[in-house]
This record gives C-alpha cells, structure tokens and sequence, in this order.
C-alpha cells in the first residue's frame, strides 16, 4: 500500500499532523519495519502527473540538479 503526504510551502517531516497520520497508517497496517531516508529525494511533484514524463519539473528544480542519493548538487540551476 503506497500513500503520499505533501505540503507545498512547508517541510513536511516537520508538521506534526503529519507525522501522527504518518504512524497511525504504518500501525493500521501492521508494518514490522521501514526505511526512510535521512534526506529529501525528490521534488513532491509527479513525473506523469503534474508534468509530462521525461521532462524536468517546471515547479522546481530540486530533483533534476542534485544527486538523488548523496544530495550534492551535480549541476547549476539555469533559468
């Protein structure tokens, strides 16, 4: 079972509702464990949903200049 939690203007992994909504869906499903990374990954936004696939997000920029595993930046934002 997937879900998705996202604010647009606000870290998410900060908002406490958030997070409350977080544990009870891991306990309604009986999770033993989880991984979660100790950085963001991606932009919210939805290759194929919010825009075309393989295109870079117009909202922002945050996936497509770093390194979805290290973070580091790998090229300069151009706008």
């Amino acid at each position: 079972m997937l879900e998705r939690w996202s604010k647009e203007m606000q870290d998410i992994r900060k908002d406490p509702e958030a997070n409350e909504e977080n544990v009870q869906f891991i306990s309604k499903h009986g999770a033993k464990s989880l991984v979660m990374p100790d950085r963001i990954l991606r932009c919210p936004h939805e290759e194929g949903k919010d825009y075309p696939e393989g295109e870079k997000c117009p909202k922002c920029s945050y996936g497509t200049i770093r390194d979805r595993f290290t973070g580091e930046i790998t090229q300069r934002d151009i706008k």
